[in-house]
């Protein structure tokens, strides 16, 4: 399949995945996001140490803020990402307790400019879809990949998503980490390690 196929084949399914994710409704969002964090909590193991990198949902995106109140709660080094440019990885700044959150672009908020840099060990992301094999669709901006391309060591990648976001198959191209796991309201997938070629 070509480059041009595989971003056609990628704009149709992110197409179909906003619409599904919209119509979900958004009482039902709620309750979904409420058993998400318990499945993490219950199943995906995270070190004292282990800096996780959050998000800040926007849209209809699944809602992590109460798993990200949890971890900082129990002191877990937690950041949050920066979109900086169009062409640029994200900046990943830790949030320190008590501190504010300012507009971070594109309806999320982070820590200030000040707020030290983090490699994390963990990155919990959202997503538009995943299939079984652990591919993630995103949003087409590529930030994500850029990020995970500009880290010395790769972290564990944790997508969380309402059930009603898997699909059957997503094309996945070189650059394309797959995700280690994926947290939904009906509980935590983990996904083998492809071997390498």
């Amino acid at each position: 399949m070509s480059d041009a196929t595989i971003e056609e084949a990628k704009a149709a399914l992110r197409a179909a995945a906003h619409k599904k994710r919209a119509a979900f409704h958004p009482s039902l969002r709620s309750e979904a996001a409420a058993e998400a964090a318990r499945h993490f909590f219950d199943s995906v193991p995270i070190a004292n140490n282990e800096v996780v990198a959050g998000y800040w949902p926007i849209r209809d995106e699944m809602d992590v803020k109460s798993v990200i109140a949890r971890l900082m709660d129990a002191g877990q080094p937690v950041c949050l990402p920066v979109v900086l440019g169009d062409e640029q990885p994200l900046e990943l700044r830790l949030w320190q307790d008590g501190a504010p959150l300012y507009e971070a672009g594109f309806g999320t908020l982070a820590p200030p400019e000040e707020a030290p840099r983090a490699a994390p060990d963990v990155i919990l992301m959202p997503l538009l879809g995943f299939d079984k094999h652990g591919t993630r669709l995103g949003y087409g901006g590529g930030y994500y990949d850029r990020t995970l391309a500009s880290l010395q060591k790769r972290p564990r990648l944790i997508g969380f998503a309402f059930a009603l976001q898997e699909v059957d198959h997503i094309p996945r191209e070189a650059h394309d980490v797959p995700l280690d796991a994926i947290v939904t309201e009906t509980g935590v997938r983990n996904f083998e390690k492809a071997p390498a070629s």
